[in-house]
């Protein structure tokens, strides 16, 4: 699985997740997947929901309600959520345990390192079926 963006995809997931420094930032990746590769049409960025400020450092929540709305924006224009992106502040794009713990197989998972306010890294990954760990996936950014 191979994950594609648009340069102008990209350049509004970066905007956002710069925007919500120092805390994480999150937003849901619209799609269909072709021959292998998890094509992004269209993003919602999300506010970081996470219930207690001080730990949004760390921490993120896209509310269900967030997830069953972009489900159905989907489906009205015949996509599906393929994935999910979030921020780590001052942090490496690599999973958490705590991102392990909450994800699901087959989505693609976006992180962006954020260091100092600015993205400097982006890595996707993808969790095993069986749960026990994420593989990293390659990433394409288009036009």
């Amino acid at each position: 699985m191979t994950l594609r963006l648009s340069v102008s995809q990209r350049d509004r997931i970066r905007a956002h997740v710069e925007a919500g420094y120092p805390a994480e930032a999150c937003g849901i990746l619209l799609g269909r997947e072709v021959d292998g590769i998890k094509v992004v049409e269209d993003l919602r960025l999300v506010d970081n929901r996470w219930e207690n400020p001080a730990e949004q450092t760390h921490r993120f929540l896209i509310p269900p309600e967030e997830v069953r709305a972009a489900e159905r924006a989907a489906a009205a224009a015949g996509l599906e959520i393929i994935g999910f992106f979030h921020s780590h502040p001052d942090h490496p794009a690599r999973p958490s345990a705590f991102d392990r713990e909450h994800a699901w197989p087959w989505y693609a998972y976006l992180i962006v390192s954020v260091e100092g306010g600015r993205a400097i890294d982006w890595r996707v990954w993808e969790l095993r079926e069986d749960r026990s760990a994420f593989v990293e996936r390659p990433l394409e950014v288009t036009g």
